[in-house]
């Protein structure tokens, strides 16, 4: 999830303090002229006021006066910065702040704008087909290595345990960290130990969400991994796990950290336990440690048998609804569940019911934190900051305007959609071929993943890696674990729509835009996740998102016989 920004809200409906006479007398001039007596009296009495104290600052040097008077201009030329609307209610003026631009939720007005406009385009070339230029990017190939040495691991130090909380790719990630700690350590791993987490709620073990035997043997020339515990080891620690002591370990630990304080424990009791496991360890790390990462996530972790079983299926069938355009289809990454929407703290159009559900919602989950003292919820700026959920008719109206036409296969990877039936319905509308995992496969075959919301995830995530373009809406593990693997998969390139939200914002706060103004804004917002599909991981990012040059290497290119440059392959 994502931390919140709770700064400035647009929504309010109450009225604003009144401003300066000064303001009111520059912008109403009309209605202050009925009104002369009593506010051209503190229009002057402000004056005098100035006026004293500009003289006792002058007259006393009291440099310390100073402050107060500059704070005051600041604040009245920040507040200048604003529109303000001013009613005549009879005998009362009435001044509103006016909303901010793209601090509104104002989607639907748009799409009623826009949608002839969609229906009337005749269909020409579906942008699905063209939607990325790979003349602009030198192709890269995986370079992670499973087999760096055919020699024997040397002794183990002891045994290294390690907790996986969080949802499907939080616990991948504390998998992937957990080899390349165990490598550092010369330790031998234990299969991690999967935690009951509050919000996801699933009951699986490692087991049940990838294949354990095939982890084992891709791992088994860099780190030794072992199912559980030998029993020597057990009846050392009474058959009690929770026994073996827990070493609490900061987030983004370096390997210095690891070495100078893990390994000794490790060495002198035979296992430790570290729990939570979730960023305990540094983005930059050695290359043989990030060597291990690469191998462990995009080579080691598969799904269990039954989770590819049906996944394959429905991509398969995903290809098959999707003959009209070669197989290719868009996969979208919809966020708007009704947690996701009560944790961002943004309003749409439900009005009091909305508030009232997404109070409950927040209450539920994560009592009491949005109701701390000093807590500010203010959902216009959230909106205005990019942080608000996109619905399924903004991600619809955006794909529309990009060039994707109504023949377009989308696959829409989400939970349990908030108020599904008005939400989803726009964008069945612009999308008639939409597909989720409910549709795509029979109440049969999802009957065994019922329940467990990581297993579900697993066959959304495959669905998605297998679909020509992918569109994120939110962040998270989910969409950030997806992107790397598409760059691993791709020849570096991402094919991901990463849309700019907070430009969508400002877009979708214009009911009057012009539809040939939308299809500009949007064919360079798809062009910009073009160029951006191949970028390369910066020190502080992480190379489950971004595996050049950790993971890859670049495709050589050789001259032919007539000067033009080939790619070879491998």
């Amino acid at each position: 999830m994502h931390g919140l920004s709770r700064l400035g809200s647009a929504r309010s409906t109450t009225s604003s303090p009144p401003s300066s006479p000064r303001f009111r007398h520059g912008r109403n001039k009309n209605i202050a002229g009925s009104r002369v007596g009593s506010g051209g009296g503190k229009q002057n009495l402000v004056e005098k006021l100035v006026v004293v104290l500009i003289s006792a600052v002058f007259k006393r040097k009291g440099v310390l006066l100073v402050a107060p008077l500059l704070y005051i201009s600041v604040m009245l030329l920040y507040m200048s910065s604003f529109g303000f609307d001013v009613v005549d209610l009879k005998s009362v003026v009435v001044v509103r702040k006016r909303a901010p631009p793209g601090s509104v939720y104002r989607s639907p007005q748009v799409f009623q704008k826009l949608w002839p406009f969609m229906q009337a385009e005749a269909i020409a070339n579906n942008t699905l087909m063209t939607a990325w230029n790979s003349k602009v990017h030198q192709p890269w190939k995986p370079c992670a290595d499973s087999s760096n040495s055919n020699a024997e691991l040397p002794k183990s130090n002891g045994f290294l345990i390690i907790e996986a909380n969080g949802g499907l790719n939080q616990q991948r990630l504390s998998i992937c960290d957990a080899v390349a700690v165990a490598g550092l350590l010369n330790a031998t791993l234990v299969i991690p130990i999967f935690h009951l987490n509050s919000v996801w709620r699933d009951s699986s073990n490692f087991g049940d969400i990838f294949d354990e035997d095939f982890f084992m043997h891709a791992l088994r020339s860099n780190v030794n991994v072992v199912k559980e515990l030998p029993e020597d080891i057990l009846q050392q620690f009474d058959h009690n796990i929770s026994s073996i002591v827990n070493l609490r370990v900061k987030g983004w630990s370096s390997p210095t950290h690891y070495l100078q304080k893990v390994l000794p424990k490790l060495q002198q009791l035979g296992a430790v336990r570290i729990a939570p496991f979730s960023n305990r360890l540094a983005q930059g790390v050695p290359s043989n440690i990030q060597g291990l990462r690469c191998l462990a996530n995009f080579e080691a972790l598969r799904f269990s048998e039954p989770i590819r079983m049906l996944a394959e299926k429905m991509v398969d069938r995903m290809v098959k609804n999707s003959s009209q355009s070669g197989g290719k289809y868009v996969s979208v990454h919809l966020r708007f569940e009704t947690d996701m929407v009560a944790f961002s703290c943004c309003e749409y159009d439900g009005g009091e019911e909305e508030k009232r559900e997404m109070d409950i919602a927040r209450e539920r989950s994560w009592r009491g934190k949005f109701r701390k003292r000093g807590r500010v919820i203010r959902p216009g700026a959230n909106r205005v900051d990019g942080k608000c959920p996109l619905t399924p008719l903004e991600v619809g109206m955006m794909l529309r305007g990009m060039g994707f036409d109504n023949t377009t296969s989308v696959y829409v990877a989400a939970g349990k959609i908030y108020k599904a039936e008005k939400y989803v319905a726009p964008l069945r509308q612009m999308f008639p071929r939409l597909e989720t995992k409910d549709t795509l496969a029979t109440p049969e075959e999802l009957a065994a993943f019922k329940g467990h919301s990581s297993r579900l995830a697993a066959l959304d995530y495959t669905v998605c890696l297998h679909s020509e373009v992918f569109v994120t809406t939110q962040g998270g593990n989910f969409p950030h674990f997806l992107m790397g693997h598409r760059r691993y998969l791709y020849a570096g390139h991402a094919k991901t729509i990463k849309p700019d939200k907070r430009k969508l914002a400002l877009l979708f706060d214009r009911p009057n835009i012009r539809w040939d103004d939308f299809k500009r804004q949007m064919k360079d917002m798809l062009s910009h996740s073009d160029v951006k599909g191949s970028e390369l991981r910066k020190p502080s990012a992480s190379l489950y998102t971004f595996p050049m040059p950790d993971c890859m290497c670049k495709q050589p290119e050789a001259s032919n016989e007539h000067g033009n440059t080939k790619k070879l392959t491998s």
